[in-house]
């Protein structure tokens, strides 16, 4: 939590995860948009409901790519959103919509703490279409602040992994991206089909290169503290 608020910014929140990232580019103007809800607890039940609606409304919007919601798994109270848009434009008026008024609305009296956003450009990514009789998927977000000096390091590493991964069964996406003005400050994104995917993949020595490099190039270790388990909340 710490570290997603000390990437909070007054503007607009852009990351790159996209159904379709193969073919995407950092000049693209599409806009995706993390957002991240702490809840208190007497209003979990109503917020999850009213978010829901809205990732459904969003999902038909003119404009939209993806939109989707996620609950922290063991809590709840946590809501991350991630929305992707083929321009500001669209996103913009998506936000004047019934569904987006509503969860403003209900955000009001029902948070224990402000939402949070960020936003990233994009550096690497693989993505298929998850199978239609496939179980819940499971999402891994890592928030990384680097020391300065390991970036390009830290990039040549995803992108080997990824080149090992890009057909890997189980593994739907895996993205690389870069808070924008904060070079030193990344995110990886990875969905699984669901958890023994997930075992598995961790189990892959293709990893350790990684984690390796995490355990001494992260600002404030353990870069563990970084990790977000997430379960799809909606669409389901």
């Amino acid at each position: 939590m710490k570290m997603f608020e000390r990437w909070r910014s007054p503007v607009l929140s852009f990351i790159a995860i996209v159904r379709k990232l193969i073919s995407a580019r950092p000049s693209d103007n599409a806009v995706a948009v993390l957002k991240l809800y702490q809840l208190k607890p007497s209003s979990q039940n109503e917020f999850g409901e009213v978010l829901s609606e809205y990732v459904l409304s969003s999902g038909t919007a003119p404009g939209n790519i993806l939109a989707e919601a996620y609950y922290e798994k063991g809590d709840g109270s946590i809501i991350w959103v991630i929305e992707r848009w083929r321009n500001e434009a669209f996103y913009k008026m998506n936000r004047s919509s019934a569904a987006a008024k509503m969860v403003n609305k209900l955000a009001r009296v029902g948070l224990a703490k402000r939402v949070g956003t960020i936003f990233l450009e994009d550096l690497e990514g693989i993505s298929r279409e998850a199978p239609k009789d496939n179980d819940q998927p499971l999402i891994i977000l890592l928030l990384a602040d680097l020391k300065a000096g390991m970036e390009d390091h830290f990039r040549s590493i995803n992108q080997a992994m990824m080149s090992t991964f890009r057909y890997e069964p189980g593994l739907l996406v895996f993205t690389l991206s870069r808070v924008v003005y904060h070079k030193t400050r990344f995110v990886i994104y990875k969905k699984f089909l669901n958890l023994n995917a997930f075992q598995r993949h961790l189990q892959d020595p293709a990893v350790r290169p990684v984690m390796e490099f995490l355990q001494t190039a992260v600002k404030e270790p353990p870069f563990e503290k970084g990790y977000h388990h997430l379960i799809q909340l909606a669409p389901l």
